[in-house]
């Protein structure tokens, strides 16, 4: 979280994404076009990572449905439900609201009703099988 939409705001939210994540060859960003996004410093870093950049089209929100279906829970769940007295105690809300409840917890109807923690753990468990059949 910032105050300004600088490439160097999402290169920052890949590393720490990459260290956390360590995720396979083949990944896929999609974002919408926004400048940052599009910027060299950004999809350097992805390329360097072996990271294919996909963008949506130009002004369509249901490029990326999940994403911005997840915008506006997090704005109706949390955001418009409360007021913070600094950026501080608003980046703890958020964090708290993703990390403890949001992909921990709550379910979701397009996951078979699984929290997205427990929906990632199902398909890990599941791609050794779907990889053998193959």
């Amino acid at each position: 979280m910032a105050d300004h939409l600088r490439a160097e705001l999402v290169v920052d939210a890949l590393e720490m994404a990459l260290t956390r994540r360590q995720p396979d060859p083949g990944l896929v960003h999609h974002s919408d076009q926004g400048s940052q996004y599009t910027a060299v410093l950004f999809t350097a870093r992805c390329a360097q990572a072996g990271i294919d950049v996909s963008t949506g089209s130009k002004g369509d929100c249901f490029d990326n449905a999940v994403s911005e279906s997840f915008h506006a829970t997090l704005k109706k769940e949390l955001i418009y439900r409360h007021s913070w007295p600094t950026r501080a105690a608003a980046r703890t809300a958020v964090f708290e609201y993703i990390e403890g409840w949001y992909n921990p917890r709550r379910r979701h109807s397009t996951l078979g009703y699984l929290s997205p923690a427990d929906y990632e753990q199902a398909h890990e468990r599941a791609a050794p099988t779907l990889a053998a059949a193959v």
